[in-house]
């Protein structure tokens, strides 16, 4: 039934959500709303079994039955983007091949794509570094950027934001979220909520302000792309009740960081997370945006915040029309999605959380939920590295902060967070402080508009004194794109000096940042520039003197410390919401970007000699499904918290490296190999660089790097891809076991194309992240949940049986090990596998099979192409 919605340009429809489900509807969680709201706008053959499913949910707080959502968008960064669109390409050769029309496979629904991912901090420390850097990227990436610009003309519903204009969340936030939008259907006009699946695992920092968006795999959005829905179980939802309001000098980041450590020590695995009580409604939508970005970091689908108040401010103060902030509101009310902070809905379970028991935190040094107290960081570091800080007798001390960074979108997306590290700077300006010469400065913020927030206020300059001058606007440092080391600091770690990352990213695992740190620790933006001024970690850096007055009064890091009534006087008086459009708008014309010239004809031409855009062995109809009953060499075996970074690396390619001589040999310079999130669309390139990270252990090697790996029968060691080729050739099944938290981090598809490649049929963990676990679904591998005792003192020619034949949602997996000295030990296991739609991927031998089973000749797709609205 339909609601109707009074508006300036008239009345619209909307589903009414007390109809279609009756008055307890008011007791579902905002999220299962949203769903049950998409279910019976779009698939309305399913409302009464859904509206069934949720009752039964409310007496439980859990269920096994399947959702099938519509999302009205899709969003995609440049690292994700590219990936996707060269197996676009490649399937759209298929069908050419097969004598059909390659431009019937075009996506269904509208398609952004940011280019965030990409721009490196190579120059820093300047007021040109921006610009600087902005070319370098041009230059390296201009191959890569074609194919995007081609995939704008061919793929009618793909627009590309060029360079420069923000990090994708950023973008999301101020530019695309409508909150509400309205959506035409069948001649009549729908007030709807606005929802979107994105292709990075931070998608949900759109929850912030009501959007219900989650992060997928790249090759989930492709199946989206081409109208499958994104199908999964009705989700338990994880209720976090909030009271009392953050104390003063108590930042977002704090909480983000609190709220992390938290909710991983409740065993978060997948749920959706939803954020209730009175406590909620004393947090802005900037800290709110903060909190929700970290959702993956807590181990969750989602960070959600219901539309209140607060929402509405957001809006304002990102420019939008008064007419679209009054509409939200009514609409939101309306169909019953407004939050009220006295309810209390049903939640799978509640965790509580007293934000004025919050304090400054940090994380580290090698987990976003390792939280600790601002005095406990050297400590950590510390008993990280096994022994005590001596004095060196260097220059550089042990424990040198390498890399001070104030960038990522978690932090730099809230201009409260960057007004209060420009006062930071503008103290330490008046008392002559700057960061030692070993650190490396750089403020990276997700949004052009924040510099002309940071010129206008003053704070931009006082920024740049101190070292912090924008190096662009993009992602940076936080996925790994930090560029070099300043050089005596690079020759110190060399010759054994312990030194550490500092940013206000979201990640912080070993080699993330850059190659040659294995520690990191995550702060809010206002601390990273105080502590940058110490140089090192120290014992209580905040009651550390680092000045005096004139008057030879103390001066302590903490009195640098803005308070509040400062930081909020600062955007009172110089923000103003009319920057929003004229900075992107600005940004949007970035005239090397439009300079690029690409092919616009329906299928792609390949250059059989680039070493960045090869079609991909994989994107073919027919292939074989990896289910079934064999027995299986394992290839790998890796410890806990294997991360997406361990198995595909995003950093820096190393000369010297794997996939380094495989680029050098291929004519490319030794000295500027780009990044491997820059060669995701070579398949060579990216295999060769798998498992290539120092601190990722191959157990069956005795803990020597993973890249290297055992092949059984000869027992000689040699390359990953080397002996799973060998593997391939003798007609040999091979797995990876793994043990907790397998593929945590990034939504990173080719950490499953890479292992698909190297001919693997199963993973075997004792727990999978839920967007590596739908990628390896996605090409096919089956995800497999046993405890893991299974690893110890496995050797390589130990084999196991893995009987695959029937396959059910979260059924048992009968195995049998069998051990080289001939003892057997049958155990079971089960299938990480949650949907039918997940069992018919599976089936098809991956999510690209299945997506070409649609689109050859003789198929017809099953929805036409949608006109972006």
């Amino acid at each position: 039934m339909a609601l109707r919605i009074p508006t300036e340009d008239g009345a619209l429809n909307a589903v009414d959500l007390e109809a279609d489900f009756g008055a307890d509807y008011r007791r579902l969680p905002w999220v299962l709303r949203i769903l049950l709201e998409n279910v019976s706008r779009r698939d309305p053959a399913r409302l009464e079994a859904t509206a069934a499913a949720l009752r039964a949910w409310l007496d439980s707080g859990t269920s096994e039955a399947e959702i099938a959502f519509h999302p009205s968008r899709v969003l995609m960064h440049d690292t994700t983007c590219v990936p996707a669109l060269v197996d676009i390409a490649a399937m759209r050769d298929a069908i050419a091949e097969a004598g059909g029309d390659p431009s019937g496979l075009s996506p269904v629904l509208p398609v952004d794509v940011s280019v965030d991912h990409s721009v490196a901090v190579d120059r820093y420390g300047g007021s040109d570094a921006r610009s600087y850097n902005m070319r370098r990227e041009m230059d390296r990436n201009s191959e890569r950027y074609r194919l995007m610009k081609w995939a704008t003309t061919a793929l009618p519903g793909v627009k590309v934001h060029p360079p420069g204009t923000g990090i994708m969340h950023t973008i999301n936030l101020e530019q695309l979220a409508t909150v509400i939008t309205i959506e035409e259907r069948d001649g009549e006009r729908w007030a709807v909520p606005d929802t979107l699946i994105g292709t990075d695992s931070h998608t949900p920092m759109i929850n912030g302000i009501g959007v219900l968006a989650w992060g997928v795999g790249g090759l989930e959005a492709e199946s989206v792309f081409f109208g499958f829905p994104v199908t999964l179980r009705i989700p338990d939802v994880v209720g976090v009740r909030l009271t009392g309001r953050l104390a003063p000098g108590v930042l977002s980041t704090d909480l983000a960081l609190e709220v992390t450590h938290l909710l991983r020590h409740h065993g978060i695995s997948g749920e959706f997370v939803e954020f209730f009580g009175d406590g909620v409604s004393t947090l802005t939508g900037g800290d709110r945006a903060v909190v929700a970005n970290m959702a993956p970091e807590y181990g969750a689908s989602t960070g959600y915040f219901p539309i209140d108040a607060q929402t509405i401010a957001y809006l304002r103060q990102t420019g939008r029309p008064e007419s679209h902030c009054r509409f939200v509101e009514t609409a939101a009310r309306r169909i019953g999605l407004w939050f009220d902070p006295a309810a209390a809905p049903r939640y799978s379970r509640i965790v509580d959380l007293d934000l004025s028991a919050v304090d400054p935190l940090m994380a580290g040094p090698r987990r976003p939920q390792d939280k600790l107290p601002l005095r406990a960081a050297a400590r950590a570091l510390q008993e990280a590295c096994g022994h005590a800080f001596g004095e060196n007798g260097a220059a550089i001390p042990h424990g040198a902060i390498a890399i001070a960074a104030v960038t990522s979108c978690t932090n730099t997306s809230d201009r409260r967070l960057l007004a209060a590290a420009g006062l930071v700077a503008r103290k330490a300006v008046k008392l002559g402080l700057r960061p030692p010469f070993w650190v490396k400065t750089s403020l990276a913020p997700g949004s052009p508009s924040a510099a002309l927030f940071l010129e206008r206020s003053g704070l931009l300059a006082d920024l740049e004194a101190v070292g912090f001058g924008i190096v662009g606007n993009g992602c940076t440092t936080c996925i790994g794109n930090s560029g070099p080391l300043q050089p005596d600091m690079a020759a110190a770690i060399a010759e054994g000096t312990v030194a550490a990352a500092l940013l206000s990213g979201n990640r912080n695992f070993p080699g993330r940042v850059h190659p040659s740190l294995q520690f990191g620790f995550l702060t809010s933006p206002p601390h990273v520039v105080a502590l940058s001024l110490l140089g090192k970690f120290v014992p209580d850096p905040m009651d550390t003197e680092v000045a005096r007055t004139a008057e030879g009064k103390v001066v302590r890091l903490c009195d640098l410390m803005p308070a509040g009534e400062e930081i909020d006087a600062m955007l009172r008086q110089y923000s103003d919401p009319a920057d929003f459009k004229s900075a992107f708008r600005e940004a949007a014309g970035n005239a090397a970007w439009h300079a690029l010239s690409a092919p616009s004809a329906p299928t792609f031409p390949w250059d059989e000699a680039s070493t960045y855009l090869r079609r991909p062995p994989f994107a073919v109809a027919g292939l074989p499904s990896r289910l079934g009953r064999y027995t299986a060499h394992p290839l790998l075996v890796l410890g806990d918290d294997m991360t997406t970074d361990h198995i595909s690396p995003a950093g820096q390619i190393a000369a010297e490296s794997h996939a380094g001589r495989h680029l050098v040999a291929a004519g490319d310079p030794a000295n500027d190999l780009n990044v491997f999130a820059a060669r995701r669309g070579n398949w060579r390139a990216m295999v060769h660089g798998l498992f290539d990270n120092r601190t990722a252990a191959n157990l069956l090697c005795g803990g020597r790097p993973a890249s290297t790996t055992v092949h059984a029968p000869t027992l000689q060691e040699a390359p990953l891809w080397e002996v799973a080729e060998r593997y391939r050739a003798e007609g040999r099944s091979v797995v990876i076991l793994a043990g907790e938290r397998y593929g945590t981090g990034s939504s990173r598809d080719w950490a499953a194309k890479g292992v698909a490649l190297l001919g693997v049929r199963a993973v075997i963990a004792a727990s999978f992240e839920r967007i590596h676990r739908t990628n390896l679904i996605g090409m096919g591998i089956l995800p497999v949940v046993l405890d893991p005792r299974l690893r110890q003192a496995l050797s390589a020619q130990d084999r196991i049986e893995i009987d695959a034949t029937d396959i059910r949602p979260r059924c048992d997996v009968p195995l049998i090990l069998h051990r080289a000295s001939g003892e057997t030990i049958a155990m079971t296991g089960r299938a990480a596998v949650e949907t039918e739609q997940e069992v018919e991927t599976l089936l098809a031998g991956g999510m690209i099979p299945q997506i070409l089973a649609r689109h050859l000749p003789g198929k017809a797709p099953e929805r036409k192409t949608a006109a972006r609205p």
